[in-house]
């Protein structure tokens, strides 16, 4: 220790230096660790690889079996957009019929989506999932913070508001069905659209929509009627001011021009009016209906293709997976047996 206020600069560049080799060090042990564990799985391959390039040969074998064999499946999409806060009676509308086919229970999937029971034998799979890209976000966003006082939006932003986003959130929800019978979606798309329909809650929630709508474009006629009764006050007052005589030479032109500042602004709230009008009309149109089909199920579903649906692909993997699975079991036991002996 130096009691002096001095600093030893060869000491403190010894002691930075000492700080970067063990850092180093940490981060080559991290590399070696890594490296061993790849050995060792190398070594566990090369021990087993007769076994393990067996089950991949007999999965790859079944799968193109398989691929054979089984009906073909196709999916078929449809575009959805739900009014009235009734996605989540979507979401839970599709789950029941999914889970109907899942347990192969063709007669109640049958009658909930008014098909033959043959017709839902053939559905294997029915989901549902949110169909949103940036733009329409930012325009939910803008909606959203539209309602909201000017305290609560400081307080949240746009990637707040991305963070607490979900599937529930979304404008538009893309409904899938994978079944054997290329035909069978577009049968069942009337069933699951009036399964949301015919809820008396949302009916209920339509019906005060449209009155509300029609309320509201009654006010802005009737108000559009008063504009035009006041645009030609304006204009007859000025024409019977043009038709007195002049008095002298004096002309007052801050009359003339209030009179024509109060017509352009008649004008342009005339025009506001108007807008308000078509966005009545588009939002009228919007809301139409419960559920708005933006895309139908098309007449005959797309068959899957790819190597990720084949089973030639999924089952040598299970089969790789099983192997894995038991000779590290193996391996295991065998690690234990050594232990306990020594």
């Amino acid at each position: 220790q130096n009691n002096s206020d001095e600093i030893d600069l060869g000491q403190l560049f010894q002691m930075i230096g000492r700080s970067f080799q063990k850092f180093f060090n940490f981060i080559g042990s991290i590399f070696k660790g890594i490296f061993h564990l790849l050995m060792l799985f190398l070594l566990f391959v090369q021990k087993n690889i007769i076994v393990i390039a067996a089950a991949i040969i007999i999965g790859g074998v079944g799968g193109f079996i398989l691929d054979r064999v089984l009906p073909e499946k196709y999916i078929s999409k449809m575009v959805v957009e739900p009014n009235f806060n009734s996605v989540q009676q979507l979401y839970n509308n599709i789950a029941f019929y999914n889970d109907l086919a899942e347990a192969e229970d063709s007669v109640a999937l049958a009658t909930a989506l008014d098909i033959t029971e043959h017709e839902a034998a053939s559905i294997k799979e029915i989901f549902t999932d949110s169909y949103s890209d940036e733009n329409q976000k930012i325009k939910l966003f803008d909606e959203f913070i539209r309602g909201l006082d000017t305290t609560t939006v400081k307080a949240i932003d746009y990637e707040n508001y991305l963070n607490n986003f979900n599937s529930m959130d979304a404008r538009f929800h893309q409904i899938s069905m994978i079944s054997t019978d290329n035909r069978v979606a577009k049968k069942a798309q009337p069933a699951i659209i009036n399964s949301i329909s015919v809820n008396e809650y949302f009916k209920l929630q339509k019906k005060i929509n449209d009155e509300n709508l029609d309320l509201q474009e009654e006010i802005y006629k009737k108000q559009l009627v008063e504009l035009d009764s006041l645009q030609s006050l304006y204009r007859t007052v000025l024409v019977k001011e043009a038709d007195k005589p002049m008095q002298g030479t004096s002309i007052n032109m801050a009359e003339s021009g209030q009179s024509r500042s109060r017509e352009l602004a008649l004008v342009q709230e005339k025009d506001i009016l108007k807008e308000k009008l078509v966005e009545l009309n588009e939002e009228r149109a919007n809301k139409s209906t419960i559920v708005n089909v933006i895309s139908d199920f098309p007449t005959r579903g797309v068959e899957q293709k790819g190597i990720l649906n084949s089973y030639k692909f999924k089952l040598p993997l299970v089969f790789l997976a099983l192997v894995f699975g038991v000779l590290a079991l193996l391996e295991i036991n065998r690690y234990l047996k050594a232990y306990n002996q020594n």
